[in-house]
């Protein structure tokens, strides 16, 4: 251009970065991955100082990867840097179960090799995947990390959408991408409601050692007060979510080490041998909370921003990272049609894409939640009949576990471990 003075107004207009995505738990890492290397330059604002994102110490956190999440994972190149520390799933078991009483019969039972593609899923630590994600950040330059720092305030204008954070620095860019949890801000400040409920029951986390070998089977027992799952790590060592009425939690989580693995052995029973506490505990309330929209103007939602889930299958992680891959494709294909990546058509494709299946698995965790989580001897005698016949029935069997590893709908190109 031969006009400096019109170039210079054209410097002022361009945004800051193509996308701007405020956390930078797992979800945004992943999707600024995905998108940079699609093309797209990428700022990710996190509250969390960088130095307690890559903390390597082993606090008991763990997530169950199902085999699509994995295949993403792979996609955009962070499996080959985890993949040593990841602990295949090599069968999943469920029981109803009584406090004293340990486990009861298996009424599901899923073993190694029913799926063709490979395990079920991976268990991996939080902090492995959470060094990978910041090494494969900083080596990508197409994104620029922020860390410390918050959004105060956000205002959307007609080709950009602008932050101010607390600092009191400003950034703009073409959309706006809030993976800043339950609470999200970003969706708040866009005037996106929520519905939900609580569910009385609060999340006991912590990672245990066993004197027995595990078998890569992870185990749900469902008790009155709620499921509790044991999981599979590398070694002997398991991760544990228990789900436990809010009072008795509390209790529970007030206990010195040796009392609170007491408590947790009367749920479990012998079949790991001795336990032994390793890392923290911790405990989290649970509830199920919705965004009435996904997306608003140069405003898109991802994980549990949109949908926070109960954990009973282990599935808030692998449904944020379907949303990653949906988004990611919307974007970066909307950005090659030479669309406006922000602009609301565009987005609505993502919330086509994602908010039924969400919303859809999000309540029918919660019809599960509310159907085991009591003792009443009818409802106990019908769930266990119908999960029978599941586990008896091939074709339903078949689509069960295909459904627990992320492989049924219409998959995102990364989920089927193909870049966009």
């Amino acid at each position: 251009m031969d006009n400096p003075a019109a170039l210079a107004i054209l410097q002022r207009m361009a945004p800051d970065c193509d996308i701007l995505i405020v956390g930078g738990g797992l979800n945004g890492p992943a999707l600024a991955l995905a998108l940079a290397q699609g093309g797209l330059s990428v700022t990710v604002i996190d509250a969390l100082p960088e130095a307690v994102r890559a903390d390597a110490a082993f606090d008991g956190r763990a997530y169950a990867l199902a085999l699509a999440s994995q295949r993403l994972l792979a996609a955009i190149g962070i499996w080959p840097q985890v993949a040593a520390e990841a602990q295949p799933i090599l069968g999943v078991r469920a029981s109803d179960g009584r406090v004293g009483q340990g486990p009861a019969p298996f009424f599901l039972d899923f073993a190694n090799g029913e799926l063709e593609e490979g395990p079920m899923g991976f268990m991996l630590e939080d902090r492995h995947l959470r060094r990978a994600f910041l090494a494969a950040m900083g080596k990508e330059p197409r994104i620029t990390e922020i860390s410390g720092d918050r959004v105060a305030a956000q205002e959307v204008g007609a080709a950009t959408v602008g932050v101010t954070l607390a600092s009191g620095r400003k950034l703009t860019a073409r959309l706006l991408i809030g993976c800043d949890g339950r609470t999200s801000g970003t969706a708040l400040r866009a005037g996106i409601g929520r519905t939900g409920w609580g569910y009385g029951q609060t999340a006991l986390v912590c990672a245990i050692a066993h004197e027995k070998p595990h078998e890569g089977i992870a185990q749900q027992f469902f008790t009155p007060a709620g499921p509790l799952a044991i999981l599979p790590l590398k070694g002997n060592r398991s991760a544990i979510v228990w789900s436990e009425r809010e009072a008795t939690a509390a209790a529970i989580q007030a206990l010195d080490d040796a009392g609170y693995l007491a408590a947790l052995h009367e749920r479990v029973g012998d079949y790991l041998g001795k336990l032994t506490l390793e890392g923290k505990r911790f405990t989290y309330p649970l509830n199920l909370t919705l965004a009435l929209s996904f997306v608003a103007d140069r405003v898109a939602l991802v994980g549990d921003a949109a949908h926070g889930v109960h954990p009973i299958a282990g599935q808030g992680l692998n449904l944020g990272l379907r949303d990653v891959a949906a988004l990611a494709e919307v974007a970066i294909e909307a950005h090659r049609a030479g669309e406006d990546i922000g602009a609301l058509d565009v987005l609505e494709r993502y919330q086509r894409w994602r908010r039924f299946d969400s919303t859809a698995l999000a309540l029918g965790m919660d019809g599960v939640n509310r159907l085991f989580s009591n003792d009443n001897p009818l409802l106990r005698a019908g769930r266990d009949l119908g999960l029978g016949l599941v586990n008896a029935l091939p074709g339903l069997r078949r689509r069960f576990i295909r459904e627990a590893a992320g492989l049924t709908g219409e998959l995102p190109r990364l989920m089927q471990g193909r870049p966009v």
